[in-house]
C-alpha cells in the first residue's frame, strides 16, 4: 500500500532527501504561498459578505481557507518540482557479503523445520538470486569461526558456538580493499561470545556498511526450564559451609515439582525439590553445601529435566570452585576472664581449618597467651607493626576498652581492615563497644553501627534472640538449610546471659539477627558489613555461652554460629596476590582473561613488580604468561591466554620484585565445548535488530525477505551514484488534490454556500 501511494519504497524517504529541481529560490516559494493564503482570506471574506450570520463570522470560512490555502501550497510546491535525492550501489560493482549461521541452535525445529533449512528456502527462494543479479555476492557460513563457501548445499547446522561480532569484523578486514556495500546475516541472533560489541559497531559504521538481518527461531520456547546463572564462590575455605545461587527461567512449566540438584562429578552434595513459578521472569534458589576437602572441583548446579521439555540440554550448568589447602590465623583478645572467652574458644577447637590465637588479660599488665605458633608471638602483648599484625586474617576484639590500644595499633587496625582485608569483630561485654570509649575511637568509622553516646550500654539481663529475613538466609548464622526452619531454631536458642546496646546500624550494613529484652522491642544483635576490602561486625554479647551450657551435648548451635562467624571473617581475606578470572567457564571458547592485585609488605599497590602465570592444562598443555600492569589501577596486572583443549587448567601467578618474591597465588578455570548453543536457544531479536539499527540496516521477517535485494540497492556504501526521483507523479498527490477539492465543495453544499 505505501508502494501504491508513494511509488517508492520506505526505504528511499528514510535514507533520501528532498529537493526542489526548479532553480527558482525557495523563499519565492514561501512568499507566493503566504501571499496567496492572504489573498484568499480576503477573497473569501469578500463572497460571503452577503451570507448570513452565522456562516459569516462563524469558523466554516476558516476551514474553507485551510483547505483552499492547502491546495495553493500544493500546487505551488509541485511548480518547483520536489523530487528525492537517494544515493544507489552501482550495479555489479559492489560487493555483498551473504553470512548464513551454520551452528548447533540453528538445526533446532520449532517452526516447521530446522531454522537452517528456513534460511537455506529464503535464499533459495529468490533473494540470493535477486542479490546476485545487482551485485557480486560472497556466501560465508559463520559460527565460531568464519569460512567462505560457494554455495549453501552441504552446509549441516553442527559448529558448537557462534561468534557473530567476530564474523562481522572478518568480513569487513577481508573486503576492506573493495567496495562494500552490505552485509546480510541469517540467524536467531544466538551468539555465545557476549554478543556485538562497540568495536565491531565502530568498524561497520566507519565504513558505512548496512547490515541486514534475517531472523529465524521463535523468541521463548513452549515448554522449557533453562538454568541462566549459579552463583558460587570462587574460592573456599575446607569444610565451609556455602550456599550455590541458581538463577532461572521457565515457560510452559508453571506449577510443577522439579528437583533441583547440585552434583561433584556423581556425588550429590545437596538437593531440593522445588515449585516452579513466575513464567518470563528470572527465579532464583539457593542450595546450602559443604565445600569439602581441598582442591579445585567442578560443581553441576541445575534440575532434573522433565520429560516433555523441549530442551533437556539447558537444565543444568557447570562451575569451579577452588578449595583451598590453608588456615588462617584469627587473633582473639579478651580483657577479662569470662565465659564467653572460654566457649569460644571451646567452640573452635575442633574446627581444623581455622586457627585461633588468643590473649587474654589477666591483670593490666599480665596476659594469658593461648594457640600461639613460637614462644616468641605476642610476647609484647598486641601487634604494633605490620609484619605481626599482618600475620593475622581476622581479629576479634573482646571487652577491651579503645584505650588499651595505642595509637599506632589503631591505625594499624584500620589498614588490617581496608588495605589488607582482613575482618574485625567487636564483641559485647562490661568495657566493650560504647562502654569501651569505641565510639570516640579513630576506628568508630569502620563499626557497621554508630554506637550510643553514652555509657551503661551493657546489661546484665536476659534477652531471646530472633533472626531477620536476611538472617535466616545467611550463611553466618544457617544452622538449618531451610530459612524458615533456621527462624524456628534461632527462636528456640536459651536466652542469652546478657546484652548491649549497638546503636544504629549504618547504610550498607546487614541486621542478621536481634534481641528481645524483655519485651521492650527488638535491637540490633549481630550486625555485619563491608569496609574496604575487608569486613567488620558486632555480636553485641557476651552472653552467647548459654547456647551451649544449657542445651543437649549433641546440639551444636552454638559451635555452629561461631565457626560459620570466623569463617566469614578470615574466609575471603586475601594474601598479597589476589588472583582472578571473569570467567572461569569458558564455553565454545578459550579466550581467558586473568588478573592479580599486587601488594607490598605494608599492602599499598606494588606497581614495580614483575609478575608472571604459569598455565598448566590437559595432556602437558600450557604456557609461561608474563602479565601486564594496568595503565589506570595501580598493583593490577593483566594477562590474556587461549587455552586450546577442553578441560581443567590451573595458573600458578607469581610476583617478584628484584630477587624478592612478593607472593604467589593459583586460580582455575575450564574449558567446555559443545555447550554454549544449549543455552538462549530462542531466536534474539533484541541483537538483530539492534545490529541492523545501529549500522543502518534492516531486521527482517523470512516472509519479507523477498524485499530485501530492492532494499539493498537504496545505499552510498562501496560505488554508489546519487539519483533523483520525481515526486509529484505520486497516486497520493493527485488523492490529496482530489481530497481537499472534494472536501471543500461537499462542506460548500452542505453549508448552502455554493
Amino acid at each position: 500500500m505505501f508502494e501504491f501511494l508513494f511509488q517508492y519504497p520506505r526505504t528511499v524517504f528514510s535514507k533520501g532527501e528532498i529537493v526542489l529541481l526548479a532553480g527558482w529560490p525557495k523563499w519565492l516559494l514561501a512568499a507566493l504561498i503566504v501571499a496567496g493564503a492572504a489573498g484568499l482570506a480576503w477573497l473569501i471574506r469578500a463572497r460571503l459578505r452577503d451570507a448570513a450570520e452565522t456562516v459569516r463570522s462563524g469558523w466554516r470560512p476558516v476551514v474553507l481557507w485551510v483547505l483552499q490555502s492547502t491546495m495553493l501550497a500544493v500546487v505551488l510546491t509541485l511548480l518547483w518540482q520536489p523530487a528525492l535525492l537517494v544515493s544507489t550501489l552501482k550495479p555489479q560493482q559492489n560487493v555483498v557479503a551473504v553470512l548464513v549461521d551454520d551452528s548447533t541452535s540453528m538445526a533446532i525445529a520449532d517452526e516447521g523445520g530446522t531454522r537452517f533449512d528456513r534460511a537455506k528456502a529464503t535464499l533459495d527462494g529468490g533473494v540470493l538470486a535477486g542479490l546476485q543479479k545487482k551485485f557480486q555476492t560472497r556466501i560465508y557460513r559463520v559460527s565460531d569461526t568464519i569460512e567462505r563457501i560457494q554455495k549453501v548445499d552441504g552446509l549441516t547446522p553442527k559448529t558448537s558456538a557462534t561468534h557473530i561480532a567476530e564474523g562481522m569484523k572478518r568480513v569487513v578486514a577481508e573486503a576492506s580493499g573493495l567496495p562494500l556495500g552490505a552485509i546480510v546475516l541469517l540467524s536467531d541472533g544466538a551468539d555465545n561470545a557476549g554478543g556485538v560489541d562497540l568495536e565491531t559497531i565502530t568498524a561497520l559504521r566507519n565504513r558505512r556498511v548496512p547490515v541486514h538481518t534475517v531472523g529465524y527461531g521463535k523468541e521463548h520456547p513452549d515448554r522449557d526450564l533453562e538454568v541462566v546463572d549459579v552463583q558460587i564462590p570462587v574460592k573456599a575455605l575446607a569444610d565451609s559451609k556455602l550456599a550455590a545461587r541458581v538463577n532461572f527461567t521457565q515457560r510452559g512449566m508453571t506449577g510443577r515439582r522439579m528437583k533441583l540438584v547440585l552434583r561433584e562429578g556423581g556425588k550429590v552434595l545437596a538437593s531440593r525439590d522445588i515449585t516452579i513459578g513466575g513464567e518470563g521472569v528470572r527465579l532464583q534458589e539457593n542450595l546450602v553445601f559443604s565445600a569439602g576437602n581441598a582442591g579445585a572441583k567442578a560443581l553441576q548446579a541445575g534440575f532434573e529435566p522433565a520429560q516433555d521439555e523441549q530442551n533437556l540440554k539447558n537444565n543444568q550448568t557447570a562451575r569451579l570452585l577452588n578449595v583451598e589447602n590453608r588456615k588462617p590465623r584469627v587473633l582473639y583478645i579478651e580483657g577479662e576472664p569470662r565465659w564467653e572467652y572460654k566457649f569460644i574458644r571451646r567452640a573452635l577447637e575442633e574446627d581444623k581449618n581455622v586457627t585461633v590465637v588468643s590473649m587474654l588479660r589477666t591483670t593490666q599488665n599480665k596476659i594469658l597467651r593461648q594457640g600461639v605458633g613460637n614462644a616468641k608471638e605476642l610476647e609484647e602483648g598486641f601487634p604494633d607493626t605490620v609484619e605481626e599484625l599482618m600475620d593475622y586474617q581476622g581479629v576479634v576484639i573482646g571487652t577491651v576498652e579503645a584505650g588499651y590500644f595505642s595509637t599506632k595499633q589503631i591505625e594499624l587496625l584500620k589498614v588490617f581492615v581496608d588495605r589488607r582485608g582482613g575482618g574485625l569483630l567487636w564483641l559485647g561485654g562490661r568495657t566493650g563497644l560504647a562502654d569501651g570509649g569505641w565510639g570516640k575511637s579513630a576506628l568508630a568509622e569502620l563499626m557497621p553501627t554508630v554506637l550510643p553516646d553514652r555509657r551503661g550500654t551493657f546489661v546484665r539481663e536476659p534477652a531471646n534472640v530472633e533472626l531477620t529475613p536476611m538472617g535466616a538466609q545467611s550463611l553466618i548464622t544457617r544452622l538449618e538449610e531451610d530459612p524458615g526452619k533456621n527462624a524456628e531454631r534461632w527462636k528456640k536458642l536459651p536466652y542469652l546471659a546478657d546484652y548491649q546496646d549497638p546503636g544504629t546500624p549504618k547504610p550498607g550494613a546487614a541486621v542478621l539477627a536481634t534481641f528481645n529484652p524483655g519485651g521492650k522491642g527488638a535491637q540490633p544483635l549481630l550486625v555485619v558489613q563491608n569496609y574496604g576490602r575487608g569486613r567488620t561486625a558486632i555480636f553485641a554479647t557476651g552472653g552467647s555461652w548459654r547456647w551451649q551450657m544449657l542445651q543437649d551435648k549433641s546440639d551444636q548451635s552454638h559451635e555452629m554460629f561461631w565457626a560459620q562467624l570466623l569463617r566469614w571473617i578470615v574466609g575471603d581475606t586475601p594474601g598479597r596476590l589476589l588472583a582472578s578470572t571473569p570467567k572461569p567457564m569458558l564455553l565454545d571458547d578459550g579466550q581467558v582473561k586473568l588478573s592479580v592485585d599486587v601488594r607490598d609488605k605494608n599492602y599499598l599497590p606494588a606497581s614495580d613488580a614483575r609478575v608472571e602465570a604459569k598455565i598448566l592444562g590437559p595432556e602437558a598443555s600450557g604456557a609461561i604468561v608474563e602479565m601486564q600492569p594496568d595503565p589506570v589501577n595501580p598493583g593490577v596486572f593483566h594477562a590474556e591466554w587461549t587455552a586450546e583443549k577442553p578441560g581443567s587448567y590451573i595458573a600458578e601467578i607469581t610476583a617478584k620484585r628484584g630477587e624478592e618474591e612478593v607472593g604467589r597465588d593459583a586460580v582455575a578455570f575450564q574449558r567446555q565445548d559443545g555447550v554454549a548453543e544449549n543455552f538462549q536457544t530462542g531466536q534474539n531479536v533484541e541483537l538483530l535488530t539492534r545490529l541492523a539499527e545501529q549500522t543502518g540496516g534492516r531486521y527482517w521477517k523470512p516472509s519479507e525477505a523477498s524485499k530485501l535485494p530492492e532494499e539493498i540497492t537504496y545505499s552510498d556504501a562501496g560505488i554508489s551514484i546519487r539519483e533523483t526521483r520525481d515526486l509529484w507523479n505520486m497516486p497520493a498527490v493527485f488523492l490529496l488534490i482530489l481530497a481537499l477539492r472534494g472536501s471543500e465543495w461537499l462542506l460548500r453544499r452542505r453549508w448552502g454556500i455554493v
